[in-house]
């Protein structure tokens, strides 16, 4: 099966439930069903940087195709994790880089709109993001500084 029709595989999946809180529980259950990762491979060569939940990842070359294990400390995360490897494990490098992955057959728009989704649930009262907001300012005013633009006001 090939990557593409293994991704439309897994968007049918989760195309039969309508409710968000099925979805992540069928996260959490493909999570759990993953194999542990051998302790060996859990390294910081195989941590992911950047991720707030701790996640290890292993990829070794099987019959010139790319085989992947990977672990992580957070459920939902573990799942993705799950769904990564059920559509990119055994496939070869090229591919792996050919394939048109979920989020590049997305229309602009949902992205844009997931975005703007998360904005809209930001509370304005909270402190952190007046920080963020004053931050944004900041970065807006010196970079229309740098380009002898009109200054933002404060």
């Amino acid at each position: 099966m090939t990557i593409n029709e293994m991704q439309d595989e897994v968007i049918a999946e989760f195309s039969d439930f309508d409710d968000w809180m099925d979805r992540y529980q069928l996260l959490i259950d493909l999570g759990n069903e993953q194999p542990a990762l051998d302790e060996r491979y859990k390294t910081d060569q195989n941590l992911i940087e950047g991720c707030q939940s701790r996640v290890w990842l292993q990829a070794d070359e099987e019959d010139g195709k790319v085989i992947f294990q990977a672990e992580s400390d957070a459920l939902i995360v573990k799942g993705i994790i799950a769904l990564l490897i059920k559509v990119l494990s055994g496939h070869t490098p090229d591919e792996i880089l050919a394939a048109r992955t979920i989020a590049s057959r997305l229309p602009a728009r949902r992205r844009i709109d997931h975005r703007q989704e998360r904005r809209r649930h930001v509370d304005p009262a909270d402190p952190a993001h007046e920080c963020r907001r004053r931050k944004a300012r900041q970065i807006a005013r010196d970079s229309a500084t740098d380009r002898n633009d009109r200054v933002l006001p404060s």
